[in-house]
């Protein structure tokens, strides 16, 4: 399986932090028998991000993203992902539901702001991936036999989205997004 990491965030590009999601996802693949041929590092521009998503999607089986998983206006990962598959996003109502019960559950609950819809957006080929700590879940999106599986941008979301997408790190999903267990020689060393 060759696979592709495409790290998504301008403060990456302008230095402001490192990118330790890439090596981390990286440093697991060998031993999973994965082929990572390429990482690639983008701004939170939809164009750039798309023309990357599509140059990835024509060489690689598996793509793993992170970054431009949260609710504000630079966080456009799912856009792009739209856009390269040629998918409409729409409104799942598990995931609104699950989110406005997670903000109601807070120490200072208030109204869950609007913005935060965003998280609950889905494609048809995609299903989401639970997010333990964070509030935006990832996804999980097949299709023509290829792979994107889209994690968050901070490590806690990536770690934790990642575990959620545990089939592109050894693993096979489970009906709920979580990792079913792994054989004994799949598990990394």
């Amino acid at each position: 399986m060759k696979a592709e990491i495409l790290a998504i965030g301008t403060e990456m590009l302008f230095g402001q932090i490192v990118d330790t999601n890439s090596a981390w996802i990286a440093s697991r693949m060998p031993a999973l028998g994965i082929d990572l041929y390429y990482i690639s590092t983008m701004g939170d521009n939809t164009g750039r991000m798309v023309q990357s998503f599509q140059r990835a999607w024509e060489r690689s089986d598996l793509i793993i993203t992170t970054g431009g998983l949260g609710p504000t206006e630079d966080d456009l990962t799912r856009e792009a992902i739209a856009k390269t598959l040629g998918e409409e996003m729409y409104p799942d109502p598990d995931l609104e539901r699950a989110l406005r019960e997670r903000f109601a559950r807070r120490p200072n609950p208030g109204p869950m702001p609007e913005r935060n819809l965003k998280q609950a957006m889905l494609i048809p080929s995609a299903m989401a991936l639970k997010n333990p700590r964070g509030t935006a879940p990832g996804w999980w999106a097949e299709k023509d036999g290829r792979i994107i599986v889209y994690a968050g941008g901070t490590a806690r979301d990536a770690l934790d989205v990642g575990r959620a997408g545990g089939a592109a790190l050894g693993g096979t999903l489970g009906r709920d997004g979580y990792p079913l267990p792994q054989r004994e020689d799949q598990r990394p060393r």
